[in-house]
């Protein structure tokens, strides 16, 4: 009885009725207390196994406690969070003083303080930053990535940029970020601004494609053109010979051709002779730079101008230029001329080579009806030879149908020089084809057995038979009938519809033949190309190339086989019939 008095006046006392488990500060007590107890009372008393499940039930009841306070702690930092008020994202636009900061939040302005916490140099200029609910700057979130993308107008004296915008909207200027300050922009560049719309944050990289600039002049060479030859002596003339013999040139005051029209029936190598034109030019201009700059200046060369150093070549596509936009494409055709500008400031002698000129320079309609013509054309033609003068930029223009072209880019002092490229004769066809049939090509056994093994004059040999079925006109290579106004008819043959790319294909074909019969083990021996490959590859490329144009557009047609419609009343096809005869089939006219 004395034992359990002096037990219990060791507990501590409490105001309230319950278990001495429920105080938080009491834990530590009672286990002090136990321990105490434990170590008075002695061994074999009957009250030590209570005390120790006493003590071993407080334990766990810590370790319970703790756990659940955890969770509590966690639970009310989630709400909290959840409950507390969302964070604002706005764009820092100046920092007047230190600890003070300008910014844009939803389209208002605000003056507010910055975070003592954040370094200094953490915000920048035009960048994000988050602001808390007091609108107090908690740190910064960088440059947007992303963001509208604006073409530059004009660069103002103080160095903001005015940017274009379309017809009938309000014009807008904007400053660049400290960090682009030493950019040094130009009219025509592409920007990415802000979401803001205050700062132009990134100059984007003007693509090749968008840039129609290629990565490398062309390699193609003058020996890599079969025939031609008049249209190439003719244009090398006009183009080399200014910069070859500049002194020369210089003494006559000979200005120098800005433009050439190539002009001929499809695939007959115009876009081929533009693309070595510039490769040669490149050439001369890198061999001779030396030149250039102790001549002091080409001929109508500014002063003001650098020496040229290599060349560029700048191809267009007529229809890309062409935009369902108003004035889309003619901004394309003054950032042309302006990239060639830009080319020839760095030393570069810029070449503007556009495909398929007719396009986009077609002959002007009446005002009542709207063409893009009317407006393409006049800005070409002010490019060309406008108020600008338009220094060492050497424009060629191709086209199939050059009586399409407006006559006011065609005139004198703009396209100076036209250059038909013609269908291939004999002569020329055979330059041709021993570009494709070379010497590392295989021939078949029974070739090569009729000329005693040697493969130079079997090639010929194949080379010739080639020829004579293109050239020869039988039955059998008859391809239109033309019937005149005066009552005369003319048969066209192969020979009169043959292009650089129909030979080509030729070769291709009968290659592919040989080809086939190698891989599938026809041949006993390792196949080679035979007369029998090139015979076949004639029948199939001319079967499957007679296409002809209806009758409405047919008149026009003619026109690539150097027929005015006016002096033609009909044309006829002929066709293979199952006995191997030829006859003649409806009239397309």
């Amino acid at each position: 009885m004395g034992d359990r008095q002096s037990f219990d006046d060791k507990l501590p006392r409490s105001s309230s009725r319950g278990s001495v488990f429920s105080s938080k500060v009491s834990d530590s007590n009672l286990l002090q207390l136990i321990d105490e107890c434990l170590a008075s009372f002695s061994e074999g008393d009957e009250r030590l196994p209570l005390l120790r499940r006493i003590k071993e039930a407080l334990l766990q009841h810590g370790v319970e406690r703790r756990q659940r306070d955890a969770e509590v702690k966690k639970l009310t930092a989630a709400v909290e969070q959840l409950t507390a008020p969302a964070n604002r994202i706005g764009t820092l636009l100046d920092l007047p003083q230190e600890g003070v900061a300008h910014i844009l939040v939803g389209g208002s302005e605000y003056f507010t303080n910055v975070d003592p916490r954040l370094e200094p140099g953490a915000l920048k200029i035009g960048a994000q930053i988050l602001v808390n609910e007091a609108y107090v700057v908690l740190r910064s979130l960088g440059y947007d990535t992303n963001g509208p993308l604006l073409t530059v107008r004009e660069v103002l004296s103080d160095g903001r940029l005015r940017m274009e915008q379309e017809p009938g909207r309000q014009g807008i200027i904007l400053q660049p970020i400290p960090e682009l300050m030493n950019v040094a922009f130009k009219a025509g560049d592409e920007v990415r601004i802000d979401p803001s719309h205050r700062y132009v944050i990134e100059r984007m990289e003007r693509s090749q494609k968008h840039g129609h600039m290629l990565a490398e002049v062309p390699t193609v060479r003058w020996e890599n053109i079969g025939g031609q030859k008049a249209a190439i002596d003719a244009i090398r003339r006009a183009i080399e010979y200014p910069l070859l013999h500049s002194q020369t040139f210089q003494q006559y005051q000979f200005t120098q051709p800005k433009g050439f029209l190539l002009h001929g029936p499809p695939g007959c190598g115009k876009t081929l002779i533009g693309q070595a034109t510039a490769a040669s030019l490149a050439q001369l201009v890198q061999e001779g730079a030396a030149q250039f700059s102790h001549d002091g200046s080409s001929i109508e060369r500014s002063s003001s101008l650098p020496p040229i150093t290599q060349g560029c070549f700048l191809h267009v596509k007529g229809p890309e230029v062409l935009n369902m936009w108003v004035g889309e494409s003619e901004r394309i055709v003054r950032d042309l001329f302006s990239q060639a500008r830009e080319r020839r400031q760095a030393g570069s002698l810029p070449f503007i080579f556009i495909d398929e000129a007719e396009s986009i320079l077609g002959t002007r309609r009446a005002a009542r009806s709207y063409n893009i013509s009317n407006t393409l054309v006049p800005m070409f033609c002010a490019e060309l030879d406008g108020i600008e003068t338009l220094h060492d930029v050497v424009v060629i223009l191709a086209s199939n149908r050059p009586d399409l072209i407006d006559p006011a880019v065609l005139r004198p002092g703009r396209i100076d020089r036209k250059v038909k490229v013609s269908r291939p004769n004999r002569e020329e066809a055979e330059e041709i084809i021993r570009l494709y049939l070379t010497e590392g090509i295989p021939l078949d056994a029974t070739c090569l057995a009729a000329h005693q093994g040697d493969s130079e004059s079997a090639r010929h040999a194949l080379l010739v038979s080639v020829l004579d079925q293109l050239f020869t006109k039988t039955d059998e290579s008859r391809v239109l009938a033309i019937r005149l106004r005066n009552g005369r008819q003319e048969v066209l043959y192969r020979q009169d519809v043959l292009s650089g790319a129909i030979l080509a294909n030729i070769v291709r074909r009968a290659k592919e033949r040989a080809i086939e019969r190698e891989i599938s083990g026809e041949a006993q021996s390792p196949a080679g190309l035979s007369q029998a490959d090139c015979e076949r590859a004639i029948k199939e490329e001319f079967e499957e190339g007679d296409i002809f144009p209806p009758d409405d557009s047919a008149e026009e047609w003619l026109k690539l086989l150097d027929y005015h419609p006016d002096q033609v009343v009909g044309v006829s096809t002929f066709r293979r019939r199952s006995n191997s005869t030829e006859r003649m089939l409806y009239p397309i006219i």
